[in-house]
């Protein structure tokens, strides 16, 4: 029995370890695939093109790009177009984006196939290989391959590579909002990316139920789904918009969202490059998009609206597992009836003591407890051990798959050690407080977070275990991992998701998480005579890997730091700074700020983080250039005041900032694009961000009451303070990377204009 128990024990390894690698497929070299077929190494070759150098709205690199896809999609046949405009979407964010357009033509006359991605890179440093190289790559080789089969699709495809998503989903925003096209699109497919690796997460874009694209996607079959209901309902309450957003929101029309977020610390960064692309993502992406095809070219596309919504999730052998909501009250009131019914025979077989039961829930909250707090203070923790890690504002280290290993292993000896030392009760008794606890999740996500209510169908495997318990001393090991296998198979993944995808301040979630699996195979664990022994043991990995993950918190060419400057004149103080937004800076910044630097004051510019500037210093002061303001319009209609602004830059510049007093705004325009009245009334200090191409001007047409005083304080900026000649500001050390999300390496000025 003793042997039957550790074998059980490594095959339950295996299973967690099988949840892992079950999600993607292998890479292999595929370049001589046939042409009928999706080569990974050929859309390899397509993000390698695009990832040459930096390509953010405005950036050199921009227009080739836009020219390498349209001379891609040139030559496969198809006729292309550029779709250009002036947006400032939903955030203000103004700039001219430029969409590429193509479209098969279907033999019927039903809606089109939309496929989605973009090819603009993060400002400013980032490359592009992946957000959303990957995706673009993906679309091109999955027609190629499609346009190979030389078959007519029954209902036209067309396929959008929008500009300017980086800035505000403005490409978007463009093409759903003025293109005619729009109007034909009946399902949108969009490939995107939130780091380099990892698997790629199915994602629904509906105002409506899920019910009916849930059921088309499974029809379609793609082979490596990696997708439940509860990560979308997560996703639903995050800042994270893509493009598909807007095709909901404006014109009512589904989708389905493709996005990996492992190796987050790459995002949006100078590291997210063709080199670091993980080769088995891009091939996961490959796996969705050619079977998707294959089956939306000539599906009914009117009818994929539905009022119901399905749980769904992924598991291994059976792909996507979904029932209806409706079954969501049902199934739990089922499992409470097993529960009271297995208790009432507990007590009768005299195996269940209420004494031992109410014992029993000491160990269940003493293991959440500590396992809680432990998550709750991981970052803080590590923080404060390692500041530099405070300026990587993603939230996720280099390190942080070995810190959710050294956490995991931690909880582990936790809930080991505290079972050990309860050992003399039974492990029926034991069994009661967990599956309690389980059940109360349960109740509470049915009531408050309908897409994780798939958390019953492990609960079922533990009440059959619990069942076994009662009626046999003991019960086959094999036969208990294996009613643990759900349970591993669907929450071991969760483990690492949580904090990959939300930083490690998450991994409370992680730990809380670790300990509830415990939990479910707590039948299997209960009948090991070893949980001392495997206390110690997730104790010394949890030094091993403590150890592991302290080696690799040193920041070096292949782990650099973020680090940020900028050169900040104000106009109105006629006072220069140096300033930074690093907490902890290095030397290649620090030479600027030296023993003078302090706190800023006023404010500071839009970033996606709200990160502030941290250490200013005075700075010698430059020659640059303010932008020419002209007062085109300045008059009083009736009760209210009519502005018209035009601003030149007089120097290279890639964007301009516009805040203004608290006064109400009755309407704006910039560049002719009205800002809603609901972005009016809501916004705070911050009008507008202009993203610039071709050093164009910016309009401004403000209406506000005519006895308001309005002040607009206009943040120019310029990334060219490491190239400037009137500066000799060296090349970052390979140790360092600029700080994404911020603006950087930046010439900034500041000039502020008062109508009285």
């Amino acid at each position: 029995m003793k042997f039957s128990r550790t074998l059980a024990l490594i095959l339950l390894f295996i299973a967690v370890y099988w949840s892992f690698t079950s999600l993607m497929p292998s890479y292999h070299a595929d370049l001589q695939n046939p042409a009928q077929e999706f080569s990974t190494d050929r859309a390899l070759e397509h993000v390698k093109n695009m990832s040459i150098e930096p390509h953010a709205v405005g950036f050199p690199g921009h227009e080739r790009v836009r020219s390498y896809i349209l001379a891609e999609l040139n030559k496969m046949g198809l006729k292309t177009q550029i779709q250009e405009g002036y947006t400032a979407g939903d955030w203000g964010n103004l700039s001219k984006a430029s969409n590429i357009l193509a479209r098969i033509e279907g033999s019927g006359d039903g809606k089109a196939l939309l496929l989605l991605s973009h090819y603009d890179s993060g400002p400013h440093s980032s490359y592009g290989a992946s957000d959303a190289g990957s995706g673009v790559a993906t679309i091109l080789e999955s027609v190629r391959a499609f346009l190979a089969q030389n078959k007519q699709p029954k209902n036209d495809i067309i396929i959008l590579i929008s500009d300017a998503e980086e800035l505000g989903l403005n490409g978007a925003d463009l093409f759903v909002n003025q293109h005619p096209w729009a109007k034909d699109v009946g399902l949108a497919l969009n490939f995107e990316a939130r780091g380099s690796g990892g698997p790629s997460y199915m994602l629904i874009e509906t105002n409506r139920g899920n019910g009916k694209l849930i059921q088309e996607f499974a029809k379609a079959n793609p082979k490596y789904p990696v997708a439940n209901s509860l990560a979308y309902s997560i996703y639903k309450m995050l800042p994270n918009d893509t493009d598909l957003t807007v095709f909901r929101e404006d014109e009512d029309i589904e989708g389905f969202n493709f996005a990996f977020i492992d190796d987050h610390f790459d995002y949006h960064t100078a590291l997210d490059t063709y080199d670091r692309l993980d080769r088995k993502t891009l091939a996961h992406q490959g796996s969705y998009l050619v079977p998707l095809l294959a089956y939306f070219s000539d599906a009914d596309l009117n009818n994929l609206k539905s009022l119901n919504d399905e749980v769904y999730f992924n598991l291994p052998l059976f792909k996507l597992v979904f029932y209806p909501f409706e079954w969501i009250w049902p199934m739990f009131f089922l499992a409470v009836i097993a529960f009271i019914v297995l208790l009432v025979v507990g007590f009768k077989k005299q195996q269940l003591h209420a004494k031992d039961i109410l014992k029993g829930f000491l160990p269940t909250l003493i293991t959440l407890a500590i396992n809680g707090a432990l998550g709750y203070f991981c970052w803080t923790i590590i923080t404060w051990w390692y500041p530099g890690f405070k300026d990587m504002l993603h939230g996720f280290t280099y390190n942080g798959h070995t810190y959710i290993a050294v956490y995991v292993s931690l909880a582990l000896a936790v809930c080991f050690y505290v079972y050990h030392k309860f050992k003399k009760i039974s492990t029926a008794n034991l069994l009661v407080a967990p599956l309690f606890v389980w059940l109360v999740i349960c109740a509470l996500v049915g009531l408050y977070l309908k897409g994780a209510a798939f958390f019953i169908i492990p609960v079922f495997g533990m009440l059959a275990a619990f069942l076994v318990t009662i009626h046999q001393d003991e019960p086959n090991p094999f036969l208990m991992v294996f009613l643990a296998l759900p349970a591993v198979l669907v929450f071991a993944p969760f483990i690492k998701m949580f904090p990959v995808g939300l930083g490690l301040k998450m991994m409370m979630g992680a730990t809380l998480m670790t300990t509830l699996l415990f939990f479910l195979v707590l039948p299997f664990f209960g009948q090991l005579k070893s949980k001392g022994r495997l206390a110690y043991l997730f104790l010394l990995l949890f030094f091993g890997f403590g150890i592991s993950s302290h080696i690799q918190s040193d920041f070096n060419e292949n782990r650099p730091k973020p680090s940020s400057l900028l050169y900040i004149y104000n106009a109105d103080t006629d006072s220069t700074v140096w300033a930074t937004y690093d907490k902890k800076t290095i030397g290649w910044n620090d030479q600027f700020l030296k023993d003078n630097k302090r706190s800023p004051d006023g404010q500071s510019l839009f970033s996606k983080y709200r990160t502030k500037l941290n250490f200013i210093a005075d700075a010698p002061k430059k020659d640059i250039a303010l932008p020419w303001i002209d007062t085109v319009k300045d008059t009083i209609i009736g009760e209210n005041r009519l502005i018209e602004l035009c601003i030149t830059p007089k120097r290279n510049v890639n964007r301009l900032d516009v805040y203004t007093n608290p006064i109400p705004l009755n309407a704006a325009t910039v560049n002719r694009i009205p800002l809603s009245p609901y972005y009016l009334e809501h916004r705070s200090a911050r009008l507008i961000t202009h993203y610039i191409s071709n050093n164009h001007f910016t309009e401004l047409e403000l209406s506000f009451p005519k006895d308001s005083v309005l002040e607009l304080s206009l943040y120019e900026a310029s990334n060219d303070l490491l190239t400037n000649q009137e500066f000799s500001v060296p090349k970052r050390p390979d140790t360092s990377i600029p700080m994404p999300f911020v603006l950087n390496d930046a010439i900034l000025t500041i000039k502020t204009i008062r109508f009285e």
